[in-house]
């Protein structure tokens, strides 16, 4: 099969393109013919080494945990797929190895759901990761729900325009913090924006003078630093991070997402049902996945940048 992958740690340029074996297929596990994978920033942080006090990797590694395409074949303990189903998966693994950007990847039944039918393959890619990490910091952790303001830092972005669409579907009302590029995006999607920068405490407070009941924060740095200070006394704990520790000093949680199917299952209900859209900023060929990386670590992408097949 065609694929990019790496020999040693490095940036996009460590990439190379061609032939690699096709994966085996394990007793749980099914073969997913790839049409897309849509690039996160844990892929290039994890391809340049940033992840080896976490996860061993076995080169060449190919990168990518998001997934949506076709299954071909299905292992001997694996009865909830059959040839031709349509799905969608976050392909973690303990280890650095097998990913996505691939003609075929082998996918543990554990890391899939069925695609939504009312997404193209590479809408649908962009939904596992980023979706299910909304799902589970916003409406699991936090527990935002009917008559809750949450503050979501980075609401524009591939996991942020999702979790603005997952609380305003709970009942939640939502301040979302964007550059001004971005503010009408998110009024569409329900938000109320606010800029990033010097007087962003501010800025939220003139929006909800009591404070809020839940951050969720996507980007780290000095939006994380104010956000404590926001919050409403009696929600001084639900406090999220998934991209700066620092939470951890601040009495907040700092989380990752994990391959769920059950939860993955419940976010394609909540697509196909047209609760949630994934908007689909660019698209790149296999060959150029290190092009795809190199936008995608610029971080000013509105939606998802996908590799399609």
């Amino acid at each position: 099969m065609k694929a990019v992958s790496y020999r040693s740690y490095g940036g996009p340029e460590a990439l190379e393109y061609g032939e690699r074996p096709d994966p085996k297929v394990g007793p749980d596990t099914v073969l997913v013919k790839v049409r897309a994978a849509a690039v996160n920033p844990v892929d290039w942080k994890a391809q340049a080494g940033y992840l080896d006090s976490m996860l061993d990797a076995v080169y060449p590694v190919i990168p990518g945990w998001d997934v949506s395409g076709v299954v071909v074949r299905t292992g001997p303990d694996a009865p909830e797929f059959e040839e031709g189903d349509e799905v969608i998966g976050y392909v973690r693994e303990d280890f650095l190895s097998r990913g996505t950007f691939a003609e075929y990847v082998g996918a543990p039944v554990r890391t899939l759901a069925r695609k939504p039918s009312n997404l193209s393959f590479e809408q649908a890619a962009g939904l596992p990761l980023a979706g299910l990490t909304a799902y589970q910091t916003l409406l699991g952790e936090l527990n935002v729900g009917k008559g809750d303001t949450v503050l979501i830092h980075a609401a524009a972005g591939g996991v942020g325009s999702m979790a603005v669409q997952l609380a305003k579907h709970v009942g939640a009302r939502v301040i979302g913090t964007a550059g001004e590029h971005n503010h009408e995006y998110l009024r569409g999607l329900g938000a109320e924006p606010v800029t990033y920068g010097d007087g962003l405490a501010d800025r939220v407070r003139a929006l909800a003078p009591e404070g809020v009941h839940a951050v969720l924060d996507l980007v780290g740095g000095d939006a994380l630093t104010v956000s404590p200070g926001l919050l409403a006394d009696a929600d001084s704990g639900r406090l999220v991070s998934i991209a700066d520790p620092a939470v951890l000093g601040m009495g907040g949680r700092f989380q990752w997402v994990r391959p769920d199917a059950a939860d993955l299952s419940a976010l394609s209900d909540l697509a196909e049902a047209g609760v949630i859209t994934v908007e689909v900023a660019a698209t790149f060929p296999l060959e150029r996945t290190a092009d795809a990386q190199r936008l995608n670590a610029e971080g000013h992408t509105r939606g998802k940048i996908v590799v399609t097949m």
